[in-house]
């Protein structure tokens, strides 16, 4: 069976595939390098259910589910097909690996209520689901609104429901659904003071003098909403740190509060140095940041001092503040788990250790009073987001760096005989650090053979790494096997893991750390432990990312943020040169005729006898083609026009020609008839003639 891995597959309730320039546009601007690619129309429940389908077959992408709930109006029962459609979903997800976005589409005014009721009931049928995405209308059209979203014409001509407009706006919504699914979240925003957070200059204006303008509290809020979600937030601006106190205390009108800030640094440093400084307190790398200033110099220097930081410079007009953060998709976050909710508090429970640590009067006594709790168990099915989470996010102490996502974590508990999996919680006096480490392992003859094996940082240094390979030893040994081999493959920042384990054993020449199960049963953390000195093993490939991390997410929020601008860009990539015609329009209406195939065929010129399937069309393009001539000349032209002979720009000027003369009924139907026997040319020459005479 060939496998269909990296595509972004989909299966439609109607005619979809006028979503495919739009889609192949945005893989190429985030650098997906996947297929596009089509199920067979309106096979939606065959599709999630064939286990030999493109969904099921599709293991290294995204599969998309564009739902219509009115084109089941047909059946019996809506509600009830609703319901099979969650079933559906539940089994397919049950066995693919590909996450799920489910895209429910936007209803025509008789069936808005319907679709309220169907939409609550599939809302709450997939909630549980961890790998399911659902994309719903106000969410596409608040990203990307439209004026116009239906099209009646091209729903009667080919089940071609809705605008041109709209497909780039859907298209655009499942591909910054993609984006979020794949991409590592930024975990740190860096926010700049006067004229960013407020409005005025603190230290000349004064504390009070400074204003919370509307565009300002827009940012905040988006800023503390944020801050909700797991990002943290961190102060970095040009200031006397005692005037930015003062000012936050002057307004308590302001959403945020100097205690929502994870950091800060407000001193006259640059702003690379003053980022970099950041980063070492919060112990993140600099590539999880994002830095929001208003100031294009500051800007400027900060990217040209850490150029991993994703600069966002402020529209120049304050006005523009909301509009512009509500496309910048390095915010987005594809699901918020109970852990990134928690990571204020989280470091906040960081800063009280190490408060204890500097008043300890050694390693060892800080460590003893923590008090460590460590609890290894199986994994529940509840904790695979925050397993996948981790995959995707620790970077340090991750000895593989293999990257899973949910439904690939959730289908481990499903065959304990191949992979199995642990989760690791941790907790002290201070707080629970909250479910930071997981290994996933298997049998391998006489051996166990790790997977994963991988810690949050919050949690290294504590002996809670030794705690787990101790655990891994115990079940080699209650299960009679030999040993227990951890891999190691190198990436850009685990040294801690390969530091970790060669203080355990030396590795051998495949990079694989080899404890036999009773001495890794043993393995304690002494304080001051150090790890001897080696030959770092041979590097090997490490996974490549989704979705590359250098995304140019300042063009996307300012030149890509509105449908029309997308659809222009969309023809501008796909358009084809070709040469001058033969045969060029005659006519006002052949030359309009000709510039609208053009734009549909993306080409730069046609020619008014060149045919329109030899040029690249299709029926899908021919019935968009018609509900634009309806659109922009009222005449209702059937598909009739397209298949019943030559299609080309001559014949359809002269339908439409003929039309406009039937609609206007009366005194034409004598010079309908007698034109229907006449040639092209006698036709146009005699309708000139009326149009001279009038």
């Amino acid at each position: 069976m060939p496998s269909d891995d990296r595509a972004i597959a989909i299966s439609a309730t109607f005619t979809a595939e006028a979503i495919q320039p739009a889609l192949a546009f945005w893989t190429g601007e985030l650098g997906l390098g996947l297929e596009i690619r089509f199920a067979g129309y309106s096979q939606v429940f065959q599709e999630l259910l064939d286990p030999a389908g493109l969904f099921a077959r599709n293991r290294g992408g995204y599969n998309v589910v564009l739902v219509r709930f009115e084109d089941w109006r047909g059946a019996a029962q809506p509600v009830d097909a609703v319901h099979r459609l969650a079933d559906a979903v539940r089994v397919s997800t049950a066995s693919a690996s590909a996450p799920l976005i489910v895209a429910l589409c936007p209803p025509t005014e008789p069936h808005r209520a319907a679709f309220q009721t169907s939409a609550a009931i599939l809302r709450e049928s997939l909630a549980g689901l961890p790998s399911v995405h659902l994309l719903p209308p106000d969410q596409v059209l608040g990203w990307y609104p439209v004026e116009a979203v239906h099209d009646p014409h091209g729903e009667d001509l080919g089940h071609l429901p809705y605008t041109p407009e709209f497909f780039v706006a859907l298209a655009t919504a499942i591909a910054r659904t993609i984006h979020a699914i794949a991409t590592p979240p930024f975990k740190v925003a860096a926010i700049d003071c006067d004229e960013t957070l407020w409005a005025g200059i603190c230290g000349e204006d004064g504390p009070q003098g400074v204003v919370i303008d509307p565009p300002r509290r827009a940012l905040q809020e988006f800023l503390l909403e944020r801050r909700r979600s797991g990002l943290l937030l961190a102060l970095a601006s040009k200031n006397n740190e005692d005037d930015v106190i003062e000012t936050f205390r002057a307004h308590p009108e302001m959403p945020l509060r100097l205690e929502d800030f994870a950091a800060r640094r407000l001193n006259w440093e640059s702003k690379s140095a003053n980022l970099a400084a950041l980063a070492e307190e919060l112990d993140l790398g600099l590539d999880s940041f994002l830095l929001v200033d208003d100031n294009p110099k500051e800007c400027t220097e900060a990217q040209a001092g850490a150029p991993e930081v994703v600069v966002l410079p402020l529209p120049a007009d304050p006005a523009g503040i909301p509009e512009f953060l509500r496309h910048v998709w390095a915010f987005d976050r594809a699901r918020v788990t109970e852990e990134d909710r928690r990571r204020p508090e989280l470091y906040a429970q960081r800063a009280e250790r190490a408060r204890a640590e500097r008043s300890a009067a050694n390693l060892e006594e800080f460590l003893a009073s923590l008090r460590l709790e460590i609890a290894i168990a199986p994994m529940r099915p509840d904790e695979a987001p925050r397993i996948a989470q981790l995959t995707r996010r620790t970077n340090q102490m991750n000895a593989t760096g293999v990257r899973r996502s949910e439904a690939e974590i959730l289908a481990l508990g499903g065959d304990p005989a191949r992979l199995e999996c642990l989760a690791v919680e941790v907790k002290d006096r201070f707080g629970s650090y909250g479910l930071t480490g997981a290994m996933i392992f298997g049998h391998t003859g006489d051996r166990l053979a790790v997977d994963t094996f991988l810690l949050s940082c919050r949690a290294l240094g504590r002996g809670v790494e030794h705690r787990m390979v101790a655990r891994l030893g115990e079940i080699a040994r209650e299960r009679g096997l030999a040993c227990v081999e951890i891999p190691f493959v190198p990436g850009k920042r685990n040294q801690p893991a390969r530091l970790f384990l060669e203080s355990l054993c030396p590795a051998d020449a495949g990079g694989v750390y080899r404890l036999p199960a009773g001495e890794a049963a043993r393995t304690v953390y002494r304080v001051g432990q150090r790890a001897p000195a080696g030959q770092a093993p041979a590097e090997r490939i490490q996974p490549m990312p989704a979705v590359p991390r250098r995304v140019d997410y300042l063009r996307i929020a300012t030149e890509l943020r509105r449908p029309a601008d997308i659809l222009e860009r969309v023809g501008a990539a796909a358009l084809r040169q070709t040469a001058p015609p033969t045969d060029p329009p005659r006519t006002p209406l052949e030359r309009d005729l000709a510039a609208l195939w053009a734009e549909l065929l993306h080409v730069t010129a046609v020619g008014v006898h060149e045919n329109f399937f030899e040029l690249g069309g299709h029926s899908l393009l021919a019935v968009q083609l018609l509900s634009r001539v309806r659109h922009i000349y009222g005449v209702d032209l059937s598909l009739e026009v397209v298949y019943s002979g030559e299609f080309t720009v001559a014949e359809l000027a002269k339908a439409v020609e003929l039309k406009e003369i039937e609609q206007a009924g009366g005194d034409y139907q004598d010079l309908l008839q007698e034109l229907e026997s006449l040639s092209d040319d006698e036709v146009r020459a005699m309708l000139a003639e009326e149009q001279d005479a009038s």
